[in-house]
């Protein structure tokens, strides 16, 4: 015991940018960095080095849910301290490779995709409505100015992505991975475009359809709870996708493209939305892939244009929101903080501090610039057509 303490003692000595303290199972207590201390980790149970080696965020993230590692101080700002720390074991993929190789290789067939989607998605829209704003959108927001409340961002995020398409009213747009249905019912309402929706979710697809009619808008919007793959529209002017190659996986980023390519008309024009590396990496957390969305992928800028470029698309603008994002989830972390103890109530401690973990470790991969959030604008067909010379356009209302 004395030894496997020393080893795990070297390790977490590097494992942070910032002073921490850590109490081990047998009462002892350490300091790590000089200064203020700005986080205090207690194990209560014995850890070797070994059980973390593998793969070290997935026993760790265990450890937190089970309340086998309690935390005081933000747990956003110490995994945001350890991701900064590049020679942290935390960090360190080594011994993640063939794990992660096995997942890279599964299966993302309909079946399979459905389920994972299930997995997430259909746990409930009472449990989201706690903790996201009124408009049901669970993707990053636009804070065009610091006052801007969450339910105003996102509204905002939805008005630049049409914005960006340049739209003409009459239009038909076709959301991809339509989450509650918010994006498709401004484009209705405020743009003057009729819109197509697909979602692989039965609460989504329930939330959504019951809105839509209860806002008369069933002549302007369809939704279809189905695969993307399976649409069998005519082809559309716009195409909006916000939060779905994240669960497409490696082996169909280049088929999702195509898939995007076939739906536009010529000269039609996508907006892309989804969290994207800028760094070369496994593209895959475990513990996110076991309890959160499993089977999901992020792939970095790179893999990106290379798949837009082989289905014969035009890149013709491309902004990262990373800030954006990292405010967002912040905000879904307070909010869900003050419905912690109810989620305990109805899901179980070890749910509730699994969610809880996820929104502040997402945070703060944002924060550090570990992930990234990328908007792809772009087209079937030379831009120059179609769009305006500047993007004074964007902007304005």
């Amino acid at each position: 015991m004395v030894f496997e303490k020393t080893v795990l003692n070297k390790a977490l000595a590097s494992a942070f940018d910032e002073t921490i303290e850590v109490t081990y199972w047998s009462g002892e207590t350490e300091k790590y960095g000089s200064g203020e201390t700005k986080a205090h980790i207690t194990f209560n149970k014995k850890f070797s080095l070994s059980d973390l080696a593998g793969e070290p965020t997935l026993v760790l993230g265990e450890a937190y849910m089970n309340g086998d590692i309690e935390i005081e101080g933000s747990l956003q700002a110490l995994i945001s301290s350890a991701y900064r720390q590049k020679e942290s074991f935390v960090m360190d993929q080594s011994g993640l490779k063939g794990a992660i190789a096995k997942r890279l290789m599964g299966s993302h067939d309909k079946k399979t995709s459905r389920a994972d989607i299930h997995s997430h998605y259909d746990i409930g829209n009472d449990f989201y409505k706690k903790w996201l704003d009124p408009t049901m959108t669970y993707s990053c927001a636009y804070f065009e100015n610091e006052t801007m409340t969450l339910q105003e961002a996102q509204m905002a995020k939805i008005r630049h992505i049409l914005n960006k398409l340049h739209s003409t009213p009459g239009g038909r747009l076709l959301d991809i991975g339509c989450g509650w249905g918010t994006l498709l019912i401004t484009a209705a309402q405020e743009y003057g475009l009729s819109g197509v929706g697909i979602t692989l979710s039965d609460e989504q697809y329930a939330f959504a359809t019951q809105h839509i009619q209860s806002l008369g808008l069933e002549d302007k919007i369809k939704i279809y709870l189905m695969d993307y793959r399976d649409l069998k529209e005519p082809e559309f002017d716009y195409i909006t996708s916000v939060g779905m190659f994240e669960h497409v996986g490696k082996e169909n980023l280049e088929a999702y493209f195509q898939k995007v390519a076939d739906y536009l008309k010529p000269n039609g024009r996508a907006l892309i939305h989804g969290i994207t590396g800028q760094h070369q990496g496994m593209g895959i957390d475990p513990f996110i892939d076991k309890y959160i969305f499993p089977g999901g992928y992020i792939p970095n800028v790179a893999e990106q244009i290379t798949h837009i470029m082989s289905a014969g698309l035009q890149l013709d603008d491309l902004e990262p929101l990373r800030r954006h994002y990292q405010k967002t989830l912040e905000i879904w972390s307070e909010n869900y903080e003050k419905v912690f103890d109810e989620t305990v109530e109805s899901m179980g401690r070890p749910f509730a501090r699994m969610w809880d973990l996820y929104l502040q470790a997402c945070a703060a991969g944002f924060e550090s610039g570990n992930i990234d959030v990328i908007q792809f604008l772009i087209t079937k067909g030379a831009s120059g057509q179609t769009l305006p010379m500047t993007r004074d356009y964007i902007y304005k209302k």
